[in-house]
């Protein structure tokens, strides 16, 4: 029946969710391993996206070359990265390539090549990749709030790692890792046309390279650790990027729904809060919205605004401003009712093809959640009400950060706005 998961266990222990759905005759694969640049050992952050790109750099019996072509030889997508709670392996295909195509996932985790040419290729991509970043006031606010709320934790840094530890890495250390790939556990979820070849094939896989793995965990992922509550990044720029978060709860806790509920009443669409007051009514943005990532640990709520550096006190009191409103006064019934269509909505759009439906029930399980979450989820977000909202943002967003990115004179001007405002000093 579409719409329903059905529960299997593959040989050694993946649990595998399968879902039938009618339609085309395409099926999306994710195999989420619990993990990622939350894992990167001490001094070598950027290791697992390094080992994200390699993966798919050559497996079992194929070169680079040859995965490369027999994939899109196919027409399918093939891919790996890394998220700050895992490693994502992801397939889209014609159902019936799937047989050939779905063992690559095993291979890709359990005989990858690791070659060193491959590795220094990927490795200095990334360098290339972060290096870019450092050219973009937006890249370099994030990554400077990043250590404000997480110090140099495991939320601490890109998934990309840091030049200085990236520039180590080679063959040896992840070689070093390989191994260890699932021992926190690990799901493989297929959404679409689902073919017995297909199941087959993994189980044949699964068989002749043994992997011995269990379903992630609900474990408490990585915590904050604040720091400084404002810093500010010098760039020769004419915009000013201001970046104004807190670190929350996990995916899964209780007041989860409450804060996804408050991004879609400030960030979601044009007739958003902050979008109609920033934007509309004083023309301060070039761009704002808000990010609530997915998270194992505390998870960033975090407001962005671009304005022009000529007005960056006023931008930045004007978010304040907004931030306290928020901490002090309850959605309108209209705002609330907005504010959940939204989000339902939202819901509904992320589901349309097989590869978001794979995406979503891949997170959840990779989190270790229940498979009813998001459903339940939604039932919870109909019956919250403005007061319960307004109690939620008391409770975790009463002490914010703010990083800023800009020329020196903005800098001067926003961090003034910031020390002379209500928010700050109470």
């Amino acid at each position: 029946m579409s719409g329903v998961w059905n529960r299997h266990q593959l040989p050694g222990g993946l649990p595998l969710f399968v879902q039938q759905r009618t339609g085309p005759a395409v099926l999306a694969a994710r195999l989420w391993i619990r993990g990622g640049s939350g894992s990167d050992p001490a001094g070598q952050r950027g290791l697992h996206q390094l080992l994200a790109g390699v993966l798919s750099r050559g497996c079992g019996d194929l070169d680079a070359e040859a995965l490369a072509d027999l994939v899109e030889g196919r027409g399918a997508a093939l891919r790996c990265e890394a998220s700050e709670d895992g490693l994502v392996l992801s397939l889209k295909c014609a159902a019936e390539d799937a047989s050939e195509l779905l063992p690559l996932l095993i291979a890709m985790v359990r005989r990858p090549h690791l070659e060193a040419s491959q590795v220094e290729l990927e490795r200095q991509l990334n360098l290339q990749t972060l290096q870019r970043q450092r050219e973009d006031p937006f890249q370099l606010a994030h990554d400077q709030l990043r250590v404000q709320l997480f110090g140099h934790g495991p939320y601490g840094h890109d998934p990309l790692g840091v030049d200085s530890e990236l520039d180590q890495l080679g063959p040896a250390q992840l070689e070093a890792v390989q191994p260890t790939l699932g021992e926190a556990g690990a799901v493989l979820v297929l959404c679409g046309a689902v073919e017995t070849p297909a199941l087959a094939s993994l189980e044949a896989a699964l068989t002749a390279t043994p992997w011995t793995v269990a379903p992630p965990t609900a474990a408490p992922g990585p915590g904050a650790t604040a720091g400084s509550r404002l810093e500010g990044c010098c760039q020769d720029t004419e915009q000013l990027v201001l970046m104004l978060g807190a670190a929350t709860v996990p995916l899964g806790h209780a007041d989860g729904v409450a804060l996804r509920l408050l991004q879609a009443h400030l960030g979601l669409g044009m007739s958003s809060r902050l979008f109609v007051v920033m934007r509309e009514e004083y023309g301060l943005a070039y761009d704002v919205g808000v990010h609530l990532p997915a998270r194992r640990g505390a998870t960033p709520f975090v407001w962005h605004l671009s304005s022009s550096s000529e007005r960056a006190a006023q931008a930045c009191h004007c978010l304040l401003d907004e931030w306290q409103r928020l901490l002090q006064q309850p959605l309108s019934p209209q705002e609330l009712d907005l504010a959940k269509a939204k989000f339902l909505g939202q819901d509904a759009m992320g589901r349309q093809t097989c590869s978001q439906v794979a995406d979503r029930q891949a997170l959840v399980m990779g989190h270790g959640l229940p498979q009813e979450f998001v459903a339940t989820s939604l039932e919870r977000a109909r019956s919250l009400s403005a007061d319960a909202l307004l109690a939620v943002a008391q409770k975790h967003l009463h002490r914010p950060h703010l990083s800023l990115c800009g020329p020196q004179e903005a800098l001067a001007s926003a961090a003034a706005a910031w020390q002379n405002h209500p928010l700050v000093a109470a």
